[in-house]
């Protein structure tokens, strides 16, 4: 089984390291990009081979995984017309509707893929969709190259706008958090580095709680929040000043825009 990657930039870089480190071999993995010093970067990082022109990965593939900007997918893919029709296309472009991806490539089986930015880590998360003609087969290989780079979810394509506005908008929202936590210990007087690190593990340590703990949020709080202690006040002092409120309008005003994104 060959796989292909048009577009060879970080979170291509990413999927195709993760599918090496778990059990895909390098020399199965084939890619173009245009620019030189990508194509030397996804070489360097993953060990795989690169392809002088599209036409040439695309021939040498049974599954393509479409890696570039929106804005350039047409483009990218002129050179390929007719030679993705049988062929399994794994989409990570963002806000690309798999309608709109079977008219681009011709193509009837595709998954399209909604990952996030900490994939680049092995420690992504997200969802797919599917067309109704990918087979069992497809789905199978599709999970097994994103397991190798975090969690991933079989979802239907409509619901794609919410993971969006959930999980990969959601890396964005944390880091606001963390740095809004950190500047709260630089006022208390910590050292920028070391409040930063606090607040960063702090954040790691309690998603690590939910993610394992198989304990609501709300009670891992409570278990948190002592009574008459510094946490229920601090805990009530965000409830005031809006905190979760403020965080279910910004996924909304995500979806929002996600949606319109979807339909340009």
């Amino acid at each position: 089984m060959k796989i292909g990657f048009l577009g060879a930039g970080r979170m291509a870089s990413a999927i195709a390291g993760g599918m090496v480190k778990s059990e895909f071999d390098s020399e199965d993995i084939l890619f173009y990009d245009c620019s030189s010093a990508a194509a030397e970067a996804f070489v360097k990082a993953v060990g795989a081979r690169a392809c002088a022109e599209p036409e040439a990965m695309a021939d040498a593939c049974d599954a393509v995984v479409l890696a570039v900007k929106p804005q350039y997918l047409a483009e990218a893919l002129l050179p390929l017309n007719g030679r993705l029709k049988n062929k399994l296309i794994i989409s990570i472009v963002a806000g690309v509707k798999l309608e709109k991806l079977g008219a681009l490539t011709g193509a009837s089986r595709i998954v399209r893929v909604m990952p996030n930015t900490p994939a680049l880590l092995g420690e992504g998360c997200g969802a797919y969709s599917l067309t109704e003609s990918a087979t069992g087969s497809d789905r199978e290989l599709a999970q097994r190259i994103l397991s190798s780079i975090g969690d991933f979810f079989e979802l239907p394509e409509k619901q794609l706008d919410a993971v969006t506005a959930v999980s990969g908008c959601g890396p964005a929202y944390v880091y606001e958090l963390i740095q809004a936590m950190a500047d709260g210990g630089v006022t208390l007087g910590l050292p920028r580095n070391l409040a930063q690190q606090l607040a960063a593990a702090t954040v790691r340590g309690a998603a690590a709680m939910v993610l394992n703990c198989n304990t609501h949020p709300i009670e891992l709080r409570d278990q948190v929040c002592s009574p008459g202690g510094s946490t229920i006040c601090a805990v009530n002092h965000l409830a005031a000043k809006g905190f979760g409120s403020a965080v279910v309008e910004a996924e909304l005003a995500a979806f929002k825009r996600s949606v319109e994104l979807g339909e340009q």
